[in-house]
């Protein structure tokens, strides 16, 4: 069995360059995805989130090797969108006010019924409290520019 590497895969989307920006075209992908507010470093919603996404995508990695599927894949990096009400409070650093999306891509093989059997099984042997707000969809980015961001977040 080989194991997906998303990384290798498609570099052009998760390494980009850090000295120059690059246009890609980044097609329909299913994620697991959580909402939530606030300063990444301070917010509990960002560390509750966090303990939700990872035990799920691991079930769902280790179910997809067990399954029928019979594929194994490395769990792909955690990725993020933000925004604010207003956008200043990126500039003028008032983290209380971020908004963010955390997601996990999903391969196409993972299915609405795995999702549905990993919450099962994440409930019954760690219950995180976020659980029931992470949803499993589809998010089409488009066209896009990238440049890899090496610092802190602000």
């Amino acid at each position: 069995m080989t194991k997906i590497d998303f990384k290798k895969e498609w570099k052009h989307l998760y390494r980009p360059s850090a000295k120059e920006v690059s246009v890609v075209d980044v097609p329909r992908m299913k994620f697991l995805k959580i909402d939530g507010l606030g300063d990444p470093n301070e917010s509990p919603d960002f560390e509750a989130g966090l303990e939700a996404l990872y035990p799920l995508a691991y079930t769902l990695k280790f179910m997809a090797k067990t399954s029928p599927v019979q594929q194994d894949y490395v769990v792909p990096p955690l990725e993020g969108l933000w925004w604010a009400d207003d956008m200043s409070a990126f500039q003028e650093k008032r983290r209380e006010e971020w908004k963010w999306t955390l997601m996990i891509m999903q391969p196409e093989f993972v299915t609405d019924e795995m999702f549905e059997e990993a919450l099962l099984k994440v409930r019954e042997k760690k219950a995180p409290a976020s659980l029931d707000k992470v949803r499993f969809e589809s998010y089409d980015e488009g066209p896009s520019v990238q440049i890899m961001h090496l610092g802190p977040y602000d």
